[in-house]
């Protein structure tokens, strides 16, 4: 009696990467490097941020370069300086959110004693 294989072929369509769409596919790469390729004028990154303007997963691109996190070049129509700015605005509001999570939780915990004591 034949054995099932362990690698049949795959059948399942599988949903095409985002890169696939995005704007920039066919662009130069050194316009979405300025920095690291010497072109420093102001007018490379806004042309390739200007492709992220019109791209149609943008979002997703951004999410992908601070996720990373990706430290060089324009992705999701932002530059290394700007991801970065989001990076450090994302962590601050972690820290304070922890800091909250854990008055909270000793304001709770003191809630909770001062009732035993008080028995």
């Amino acid at each position: 009696m034949p054995r099932p294989s362990r690698y049949a072929p795959d059948s399942i369509a599988r949903p095409v990467h985002w890169s696939r769409q995005a704007a920039c596919l066919e662009a130069d790469p050194l316009d979405f490097f300025p920095k690291e390729h010497g072109l420093e004028a102001p007018f490379v990154r806004e042309q390739a941020k200007a492709y992220c303007r019109r791209c149609p997963v943008r979002e997703q691109c951004l999410r992908y370069a601070l996720d990373r996190p990706e430290k060089f070049g324009v992705w999701g129509g932002l530059d290394e300086d700007e991801r970065q700015s989001i990076r450090r605005s994302s962590q601050r509001r972690t820290r304070r959110k922890a800091a909250r999570s854990q008055e909270e939780d000793a304001d709770a915990a003191k809630a909770t004693a001062e009732p035993a004591e008080a028995a």
